[in-house]
């Protein structure tokens, strides 16, 4: 619990930063309005945007970003079933089952952290620093607004 309260705290004041880099067109990333715009419209286009990658890094980058978007798929669809599950239901929960939909939402939160865990570890060593940490916050801050959206329409078990 203490964990996930701080995690949460930090993943707020990162938010609340301001970058420590000078201000490019990308700097509309910082209004998560505009982000959650541009990763709707593109995803891609954004981070590449962001990162302006030279050839010999994009080589390097893109491959580890598409391994990690599908373990990303793999974690949100697994999420999705135990929120599909709630919204479906129309009677109270066992305590029997609740604990197992609460089992499997750690097992997805699990599944995303070891994929965050081993994208951090590669673009590290694939990017100059300046810009695998760059990336890995702007990646931060596009999780954030999408956990907040997916707590949004995840209704408390009754």
């Amino acid at each position: 619990m203490k964990t996930t309260v701080v995690a949460a705290l930090l993943g707020a004041a990162m938010m609340a930063s301001q970058p420590a880099w000078p201000q490019t067109p990308t700097a509309e990333v910082t209004d998560m309005v505009a982000l959650r715009t541009a990763v709707k419209e593109d995803r891609r286009a954004l981070v590449a945007s962001t990162l302006a990658l030279t050839e010999a890094e994009a080589k390097k980058f893109w491959p580890l970003y598409e391994t990690y978007h599908r373990a990303l798929d793999a974690a949100n669809r697994q999420r999705a079933l135990v929120v599909e599950e709630l919204l479906g239901r129309d009677r109270p929960l066992s305590d029997l089952y609740a604990k197992n939909l609460a089992s499997q939402l750690i097992v997805a939160d699990e599944a995303e952290i070891k994929a965050r865990r081993k994208l951090h570890n590669a673009v590290m060593r694939a990017l100059p620093p300046k810009k695998a940490a760059r990336y890995l916050q702007l990646e931060s801050k596009i999780r954030a607004y999408q956990a907040y959206d997916i707590a949004a329409m995840f209704p408390l078990v009754k």
